[in-house]
């Protein structure tokens, strides 16, 4: 892979492309569970209601109910949690970069943050209710002050914010086991009418009517978001991302850790049905895709992989596929566009995988043919012209 410039401690300051490649996936594997909430009826209501629910493959093993119980338990809450600690790494990248250039910390970082969180909202309310970039500008508020603290304060922070979160899953879970099983409620009359048939500003009302609710995810896995971006910085500053030996070393056991002790239990998880639900998506998940990071170092530490370097296009351009993916779902899905929800609702599983491909393809061709033009993203480009500096630095 080639390399380019990045800081990590102790560590050459090389950035390998293996970050983009990540990014480039984390981006794309999101989508794989939001495609499934963009394809139901009532859309983005309809996750409040448990009707995104996995199939039962053991009950009714059809080849649909296998491939998509596979599809969605390879991405649900992994690629997510990967994002995050990805998020983590960039945070720490900055770090070093300020350092680097002897500014104080955190700088000028919270309007970035504050920035990202003005993106998030105009993401949440123009597009998709279901935005991650509000609930990770708040974190990085709080991560970057403890970039400054020591190691020792940094784990304790991380160990607290982890237990308090597997506190919190374990209480759900124990709810959950503990209720009577009514199975998933129907589908909101209302909301599924809106979706197929509203108008774009009836769906724009009913998410600022509803905004408590629709945000409620980054509020119960604040503990998790902090865990993961803590995660990150600390994996970036143990040189996980560099080409070295001990970089190879710290990927291999991440993968053999996180894909040999994760995947039996995310299973698990899934056959024990809805119940374990959330343990499976915040408390085995994130696991998991500390094992994707391994696994997936790991095979461009051997050879070429097919496809790298379109991946690396798209998290060069991470910021505008994921509002891009978003923004193109719902126009092939909502009545607002070509309503391929309500057309092809109940006809099984295969056009939704389908579509999720249509639009990796879409993102992947677009972000090649952009970075032939452009150094960055057209969000990217946004974002650093609105943060660049108007005073002299200190």
């Amino acid at each position: 892979m080639a390399h380019t410039t990045l800081a990590a401690s102790g560590v050459a300051a090389t950035r390998i492309a293996l970050l983009d490649v990540l990014r480039g996936v984390a981006v794309l594997g999101t989508l794989m569970t939001n495609v499934w909430i963009f394809a139901s009826p009532g859309s983005e209501w309809s996750v409040l209601q448990g009707g995104l629910d996995l199939p039962d493959p053991v009950a009714e093993p059809t080849a649909a109910n296998i491939a998509e119980a596979v599809f969605r338990f390879l991405a649900d809450g992994k690629f997510l949690s990967l994002l995050t600690i990805l998020f983590g790494v960039g945070l720490a990248v900055q770090y070093d970069s300020a350092a680097r250039r002897g500014e104080q910390w955190p700088g000028r970082y919270p309007r970035r943050a504050a920035f990202l969180f003005l993106e998030g909202t105009v993401h949440f309310v123009l597009v998709f209710a279901w935005d991650v970039l509000m609930g990770y500008a708040v974190t990085a508020l709080l991560v970057a002050r403890l970039l400054a603290r020591s190691e020792k304060v940094r784990r304790w922070v991380m160990w607290a914010a982890g237990a308090v979160h597997l506190t919190l899953i374990g209480l759900v879970t124990l709810a959950d086991l503990a209720a009577p099983d009514r199975g998933p409620a129907p589908p909101d009359p209302a909301a599924v009418d809106l979706y197929a048939h509203g108008s774009y500003p009836a769906q724009i009302a009913f998410r600022l009517d509803h905004a408590l609710a629709l945000r409620i995810e980054p509020v119960f896995s604040f503990g998790l978001l902090v865990l993961l971006f803590l995660l990150g910085v600390r994996l970036h500053r143990a040189g996980a991302f560099a080409p070295t030996a001990d970089g190879h070393r710290i990927r291999a056991r991440m993968a053999a850790w996180g894909l040999g002790l994760g995947l039996p239990l995310g299973a698990a998880a899934a056959l024990g049905g809805s119940d374990f639900f959330v343990l499976g998506r915040y408390g085995i998940a994130p696991l998991i895709a500390v094992g994707y990071i391994g696994l997936i170092g790991c095979a461009l530490d051997r050879c070429r992989v097919p496809g790298a370097g379109a991946l690396g296009s798209v998290g060069r351009t991470a910021l505008s596929c994921y509002v891009g993916q978003n923004l193109l779902c719902v126009l092939l899905c909502y009545g607002i566009g070509l309503g391929l929800a309500d057309r092809l609702g109940g006809s099984g599983p295969w056009w939704v995988m389908g579509l999720w491909a249509v639009v990796c393809l879409a993102l992947v061709a677009g972000s090649r043919l952009w970075l032939r033009r452009y150094p960055r993203g057209p969000l990217e480009a946004v974002q650093h012209r609105a943060l660049r500096a108007r005073w002299p630095r200190r």
